[in-house]
């Protein structure tokens, strides 16, 4: 029988703002600095499961991306595994990996990204999974697929598309160039750029932010931005209707004007 494997991926729970409940932050850590955090099988099947774990958790109300030591947030899948994979391994690892993306594009929760060092291939992917993207300065994203013979596969063909617009997509996709902290910025590819070493502190104070909403207005509202892009006005004015229709039948609602009036924090019931 083989040794287990080392967790790398862990959970953090840092206590969020104090309205209603007991409301969380969760801080998922990318755990393998050694390696630069580049997503092995094992990895991607902890990330999966740790994604499951914090989408069923009513208490979590934000989620932050984060990773281990000071070289990288993740330089992609795990090159020397996959140097001694067959063909057959590679379609064995790929539900694997397709689930662990879509673990963190699907939370139901806010999800920042704490990008610092290098965010290649996979990791800028898991980046561009998250709603709102935190860079520090030392933040360098690339998506090189192309350059070892790939596909970008963990969305980031579709996810930089809709973020970034066919022109500045397809430059990164077909190029593979890497994009430094300042024009990420500046071509929307992060949200928010910080001083070195401060992407943890600025995407949980940002997570904190979104914490303190509505959890039912931030689900309705995160589902009507994801299921709005690509369809036409009319269909996203639906999709729309439909995110306010859960929200204002909702208890949040009816707190939210309740504390307005009486002019106090909401104590939010998230349902």
């Amino acid at each position: 029988m083989s040794a287990p494997t080392a967790d790398q991926v862990t959970v953090r729970r840092h206590p969020g703002p104090a309205r209603g409940g007991e409301a969380v932050i969760a801080e998922i850590v990318l755990d393998r600095p050694a390696a630069m955090n580049a997503l092995s099988t094992a990895m991607a099947a902890q990330l999966t499961l740790a994604c499951a774990g914090l989408a069923a958790d009513p208490q979590v109300r934000a989620v932050v991306l984060s990773a281990a030591g000071d070289r990288a947030f993740c330089v992609g899948a795990d090159l020397k595994e996959r140097a001694a994979m067959s063909d057959s391994d590679f379609m064995a690892q790929r539900p694997v990996f397709r689930a662990a993306f879509g673990g963190v594009l699907n939370l139901p929760q806010p999800v920042v990204a704490a990008v610092h060092g290098y965010a290649l291939g996979g990791g800028c992917e898991l980046a561009l999974s998250c709603d709102l993207i935190v860079a520090d300065e030392t933040a360098v994203f690339g998506l090189p697929e192309v350059t070892v013979g790939l596909v970008p596969g963990g969305g980031g063909t579709q996810l930089a598309l809709r973020r970034l617009g066919p022109g500045r997509a397809t430059d990164l996709v077909l190029t593979g160039r890497q994009v430094r902290a300042d024009e990420a910025g500046r071509i929307g590819l992060a949200d928010r750029v910080v001083p070195s070493g401060t992407a943890v502190a600025a995407a949980l104070e940002l997570a904190a932010v979104l914490a303190g909403n509505s959890p039912v207005a931030v689900r309705a509202a995160k589902q009507a931005l994801r299921n709005g892009s690509g369809v036409s006005l009319a269909a996203g004015l639906d999709i729309e209707d439909a995110a306010w229709r859960t929200a204002v039948f909702s208890g949040d609602r009816r707190e939210g004007i309740a504390a307005f009036t009486q002019k106090r924090d909401p104590a939010w019931p998230g349902r």
